[in-house]
């Protein structure tokens, strides 16, 4: 992949480098059974590619249960791939641990989905913003109290609220010292996992616009997972679409957006509501039939064709049963995998 999708919001040169990369991850679950029983793996994440440049945005897309979380977490090491490797600015991450795994710590961050669950009820917020900068020695205790205070100015708190217990700000204000508590040690990538998906619509545009300003002023990169298509098209530079453990479709927005070449990623765009009450009436709607197949007993052949309305429409085609399709290229800086991503259109048929 050695260009970057430039959208109007955000340009990124290649040149700058990749930051993080996953290369052919595997990310499989051991699962009990009964009677001495083995039950056979949930592939979560099954041979994923992928790259981050410096001070790029990457989109993640999927149904719930895809992968998404999965792999972000494996691409800042709090899970360890099964197989494959994960590379931070050029070093294979992948089997550190102890010291040496923590100075990579401090480099790449998480903001997790839940404002309510990632932060410790029990500690004032001074305390959960300083915690970082005490485990990783960074300063003296001065000049940590006023990190901590820098870092409320930073996403818009009043400093004076260190305090604070968590249960004492709204949903917003608690992402928002989520946002803070990624940002103490002065990361270079932050894994932002459904960051708005629990918070009020209202507050979902205040997060979002941080973000973009923390992007822009400190130069960060993020892996950007989220439901919302419109979101990831607002945040982006490039969009990945995962299904099943795999990345199905990568581009740019605008590509992914008016041209998509994955039958899943068509199906996605027309779930996505358009602002128009008469546009909306009179367009027509794709609905997927069936659930999200098992990640522990994935189909053969092409993950999705047991729901693909493509498959459907070309008379049940034997490939899509039997040949697993690649992440190719199928146009410059647009790679998909499937079989008849030439026969995809940006409308349900």
């Amino acid at each position: 992949m050695d260009t970057v999708a430039r959208t109007p919001a955000h340009t990124v040169e290649r040149d700058a480098g990749v930051l993080v990369a996953a290369r052919n991850v595997k990310i499989h679950f051991t699962q009990a059974g009964t009677f001495g029983r083995r039950r056979p793996p949930v592939q979560a994440v099954d041979g994923v590619s992928l790259e981050v440049g410096r001070g790029e945005t990457v989109g993640l897309v999927g149904e719930s249960g895809s992968g998404k979380s999965t792999l972000g977490r494996a691409l800042i090491r709090l899970l360890a791939p099964t197989s494959g490797a994960v590379e931070f600015d050029g070093v294979d991450i992948t089997h550190l641990s102890g010291e040496r795994l923590r100075r990579y710590r401090r480099r790449m961050q998480i903001v997790f989905q839940d404002p309510y669950g990632s932060l410790n009820p029990r500690m004032r917020v001074g305390a959960i913003l300083r915690e970082p900068l005490d485990i990783h020695n960074i300063g003296r205790a001065a000049s940590r109290a006023e990190r901590v205070r820098d870092l409320l100015d930073l996403v818009g708190l009043n400093p004076s609220h260190v305090r604070r217990f968590p249960r004492e700000f709204s949903g917003g204000q608690r992402q928002r010292i989520g946002i803070a508590r990624a940002l103490a040690v002065n990361p270079e990538f932050i894994v932002c996992d459904e960051p708005i998906s629990a918070l009020d619509v209202s507050i979902q545009a205040q997060v979002l616009n941080l973000l973009v300003d923390l992007r822009s002023r400190m130069g960060l990169s993020y892996l950007f997972i989220a439901h919302d298509l419109n979101v990831v098209r607002h945040m982006s530079d490039r969009v990945a679409v995962m299904y099943l453990g795999r990345i199905v479709e990568l581009a740019d927005p605008w590509s992914i957006y008016t041209q998509p070449r994955h039958p899943y990623t068509t199906a996605l765009l027309s779930a996505v509501p358009i602002p128009n009450p008469a546009r909306e009436r009179a367009r027509r709607r794709l609905v997927l039939r069936g659930d999200l197949p098992s990640p522990s007993n994935p189909p053969s052949g092409c993950r999705f064709h047991t729901r693909c309305w493509l498959y459907e429409r070309l008379g049940r085609p034997e490939q899509c049963r039997l040949d697993d399709p690649a992440l190719t290229s199928v146009e410059q800086a647009h790679f998909a995998a499937c079989h008849f991503s030439d026969r995809v259109t940006n409308t349900p048929p």
